[in-house]
């Protein structure tokens, strides 16, 4: 295999600069968060060991053992993973509430430090009802537009904002190599160009106006590094697929393919940076020294907060004190342990009571969490702090939706179009659609939407395909629907909405991509029925498509395009012609996979960079 990528020097050189271009700390709005430490060293002297072992914990909301938990072991952070609603329900309120209350009790510690809040609102602020949920990365990659995926992520901020949450786990900036990987859609691109330019931008409109601005949210460029070039069959608990498993490069490609977006997120300011679950040759990131202090920190300069994953702790050793042992002196500054975290401040502090993790590493951890703090305002009084309800009128906006409909619009990608089939005439006699995917809003969503694997049906607000269809259609023309493709007979035009069902990681791995059997019957219904076909697919990914490839006459890759709809819509009728061009490699069997631009030899379905017009 052939890469055409930055050469290991360029590499280096660009890390340099990324150093150089650092803002003057006279800026205070855009200041390197080192520009802080005056402060953070004051508040850092002031702290005992406990108070300082609390701060590098990141528990999780549904699993404090009781809320004042965080007054007796000072925590410094609280998530809600893909599951983690408030006890009251899902609404606005509820969160809003939520995030309130427990920053009431971390005020009420000896140094009243807040809480860092965390949530993966990696396709609008999608575990709350009612949020926007924009297309994922992978349709977003498609766009090549960085301005939309900068604005798509500074309306994400605002709407995590409402709820006064301030953390987002986002962007993945992984450059997914292998379309078996059930993170793929979460990925931009398999080119490391075009995930760093996108994740920069998203860096910049989560952050956008510094983070000081009460708009703004922490962003966290997330897994470094490798989570998308893992070997095939090393992945998982049992080495099963691809999801957690171990990257086989050679440094200097590991570096052009998987380090290369964070030279650029890093550029851009990002103040947090999770690290990957997967090993690299063996060796698991979270316990990588070499990776997280001597690269990371050291060599890119990075001065903000390195963050484990969800319980990724557990995985570096089977003796857990020896796994935060590992993993604090690897580099982890803060140790996101959901369910652990009393064991962890314990066994941390006797790590440190016994000098197997040098209170020097305590220290700069907590002084970087601490400067994070302080760059965000959180610091600043209790204004800064609560959530700001002014901002609920702006939540699951028109205007919010509209930049969601034409991320939609943009992210389609056409593949095939004879006869002119596209775009439709609006006032066609009868249009007929069929699929499960047509009407189901949570299909549409995909995963990371309410609930961590996604859902099915109508799980939050949003328009349907079906739904826009109607919608845009003249009134005269009747649009009639059937799950199974039944019923197409005498209509002027038949549209097939299939794919993929909701998932997320690890569960989202697949051995075969090719299309499910009763998505391909669908289709066949409909060509049976002597009339044009148009599929819409919805997917993570690219899938196995030729049987039905050959009998649509026209065929849209709309990827997991969220609660907006009507952006399909506009593309089908012409208001808007398609852009979208492919941001993966298109295989056309799986015994091509993984195929990548490069590769040599290069033959795929359709290559890197392909997408027809009107």
């Amino acid at each position: 295999m052939r890469l055409h990528f930055l050469s290991y020097l360029m590499l280096i050189l660009l890390a340099a600069a990324c150093r150089q271009a650092t803002p003057p700390a006279s800026d205070t709005t855009f200041a390197p968060l080192s520009h802080y430490d005056t402060q953070a060293r004051a508040l850092l002297a002031q702290m005992t060991l406990e108070e300082k072992i609390g701060q590098m914990i990141q528990a999780e909301q549904a699993f404090l053992q009781e809320p004042a938990d965080i007054q007796t072991y000072y925590l410094g952070s609280i998530l809600s993973g893909g599951n983690s609603d408030p006890a009251a329900g899902n609404s606005l309120q509820a969160w809003t509430e939520v995030y309130d209350s427990l920053q009431a009790i971390a005020l009420r510690t000896r140094l009243g430090i807040p809480l860092l809040y965390g949530i993966d609102a990696v396709h609008g602020h999608s575990n709350v009802e009612g949020a926007v949920i924009f297309p994922h990365n992978i349709g977003l990659g498609c766009t090549r537009d960085p301005k939309l995926v900068e604005e798509v992520h500074r309306i994400t901020a605002i709407e995590m904002r409402a709820t006064g949450i301030h953390w987002n786990f986002a962007p993945c900036i992984a450059v997914a190599r292998d379309e078996r990987w059930g993170r793929t859609y979460e990925s931009f691109s398999e080119n490391p160009e075009l995930v760093a330019e996108l994740g920069a931008a998203a860096v910049r409109g989560l952050q956008h106006g510094g983070l000081r601005n009460p708009l703004a949210v922490l962003a966290t460029a997330k897994h470094f590094a490798g989570d998308g070039g893992t070997t095939f069959g090393t992945g998982g608990p049992q080495g099963a697929l691809l999801d957690q498993g171990d990257t086989r490069l050679d440094e200097a490609t590991f570096r052009q393919l998987h380090v290369r977006p964070y030279l650029d997120a890093i550029r851009a300011g990002v103040g947090a940076i999770m690290v990957s679950y997967n090993s690299w040759n063996g060796v698991k990131m979270t316990g990588h020294r070499y990776m997280l202090t001597e690269v990371l920190k050291n060599e890119l300069g990075f001065e903000g907060i390195v963050i484990s994953d969800y319980n990724a702790i557990d995985q570096v050793h089977p003796d857990y004190k020896t796994a935060i042992e590992l993993s604090i002196n690897a580099g982890i500054d803060m140790a996101m342990v959901p369910t652990r975290y009393r064991e962890f401040f314990r066994l941390l502090k006797e790590l440190v009571e016994e000098g197997r993790v040098p209170m020097e590493r305590i220290d700069d951890a907590v002084l970087r969490i601490l400067r994070v703090k302080y760059a965000m305002g959180l610091m600043d009084g209790e204004r800064a702090v609560f959530a700001d309800r002014s901002l609920w009128a702006q939540f699951g906006s028109a205007e919010h939706r509209a930049l969601a409909r034409e991320a939609v619009r943009k992210s389609l990608v056409l593949l095939k179009n004879e006869n002119r089939t596209l775009p439709l005439a609006k006032n066609l006699p009868r249009i007929h659609v069929a699929g499960l995917h047509a009407d189901n809003l949570g299909y549409q969503c995909g995963g990371w939407t309410i609930d961590w694997q996604g859902g099915s049906g109508r799980i939050t607000e949003g328009t349907t395909i079906l739904e826009a269809i109607r919608k845009a259609v003249a009134p005269g023309t009747q649009v009639t629907y059937t799950e199974d493709g039944s019923g197409a007979q005498g209509a002027s035009v038949a549209i097939a909405v299939i794919g993929e069902r909701p998932y997320a990681e690890f569960l989202g791995d697949r051995s075969d991509l090719s299309l499910d059997p009763d998505d391909v019957a669908v289709v066949r219904r409909l060509k049976a029925a002597g009339v044009p076909v148009v599929v819409v697919l919805i997917s993570g990914r690219p899938m196995i498509i030729n049987d039905v490839l050959e009998l649509a006459d026209a065929f849209v890759a709309a990827w997991l395009p969220g609660t907006e709809g009507d952006g399909v819509a506009d593309v089908l009728f012409g208001d808007y012609a398609p852009t979208g061009k492919l941001s993966f490699s298109w295989p056309r069997s799986m015994h091509q996979i993984p195929i990548n631009v490069g590769d040599e030899p290069y033959e795929p379905l359709f290559p890197y960079g392909y997408g027809l017009t009107y």
